[in-house]
């Protein structure tokens, strides 16, 4: 088995190939020659274990991520095997790598999803979800400036600074999440709010929003009015989002037909949807999160250590 730490996964794993290898998973999600099981959860009263599971039968992968939380601290690990023998290959601290193919995802939501011209981003939040957002929105648009708001006012300073010089663009700090949100051709919220972070009054006919803060039913960023505002409403599980998305959950609630219009983005991907009908539409993409994405990029990651030698090698005992 190969042991891959978070070093590992930040010099093996760019964010342009991550987003492609997360859009090549929404395609073989759409061509049923993917295997995911949503995040189940453990819950105690002063800590929590989730797993998530999946298998990409094509790469010969399966895998599964689980990750405990105590206390606002979160350990990641993903454990991944060879599909036909059932070995173990790898198992990488995954904390970066869950960061890079979440962001990833919205930049293939993004990709599909938000006007061809959008050159302004919003961001809420200034952890490092926040970061791997933006980097991967600016991978796909043309994004010349950026405003952040976080409620911390030396960290968003930071997110700022740091970003800037990141991407080469210019990121500024909001005083406001209005301020962050209101002249904002996408919208990312990155938080661990449970309540609205956006109201729809503030969103911009065209506006594109990636929301991946909340996956829990009783979390929400987005406040009735940006959910019934949005036009497009897209997630990456329905069967995981009816279950936390509560932005979802609790914006249909007076309206749980709104469901029948919920779509998964691998039918956009794939071309068997529509996204975006026009520019003066609002596009929501609601990311939760899913398996066949860490299976994808872990993959990869390990691929990569394997040929360049990367990772510490530990011998198991197998029958």
């Amino acid at each position: 088995m190969l042991l891959l730490t978070e070093e590992d996964v930040l010099a093996l794993l760019p964010m342009a190939r991550a987003i492609e290898l997360v859009e090549a998973s929404f395609l073989a999600q759409h061509k049923g020659q993917a295997i995911n099981r949503s995040r189940e959860r453990i819950l105690l009263p002063h800590a929590s274990l989730h797993y998530m599971a999946a298998a990409l039968p094509e790469d010969n992968l399966m895998g599964m991520k689980i990750y405990s939380v105590t206390r606002g601290s979160f350990r990641f690990v993903v454990l991944l095997y060879e599909a036909n023998t059932g070995r173990l290959l790898a198992m990488l601290e995954a904390d970066h790598l869950g960061r890079l193919r979440t962001g990833a995802a919205s930049g293939v939501a993004t990709k599909y999803l938000a006007r061809a011209n959008s050159t302004r981003a919003g961001v809420i939040g200034a952890g490092g979800q926040a970061r791997t957002q933006l980097a991967a929105v600016a991978e796909v648009r043309k994004i010349a400036q950026a405003r952040a708001f976080g409620r911390d006012t030396e960290r968003r300073s930071t997110f700022c600074r740091e970003m800037s010089n990141q991407l080469g663009i210019v990121v500024e700090p909001a005083e406001s999440a209005e301020a962050a949100a209101r002249d904002a051709d996408i919208v990312i919220t990155a938080t661990t709010s449970n309540q609205p972070v956006v109201q729809g009054d503030w969103l911009r006919p065209g506006t594109h929003i990636n929301a991946i803060g909340a996956n829990m039913a009783k979390r929400r960023e987005l406040d009735d009015a940006a959910i019934a505002r949005a036009d497009a409403i897209v997630v990456d599980s329905l069967e995981q989002a009816r279950e936390e998305s509560g932005d979802l959950i609790q914006g249909f609630k007076s309206s749980p037909s709104r469901w029948e219009d919920v779509h998964e983005l691998h039918e956009i991907v794939a071309g068997s949807r529509n996204g975006r009908k026009s520019d003066n539409k609002i596009t929501l993409f609601k990311s939760n999160g899913i398996a066949i994405w860490d299976v994808a990029v872990a993959g990869y990651v390990y691929r990569q250590a394997m040929a360049q030698g990367r990772g510490k090698k530990i011998k198991i005992l197998e029958e």
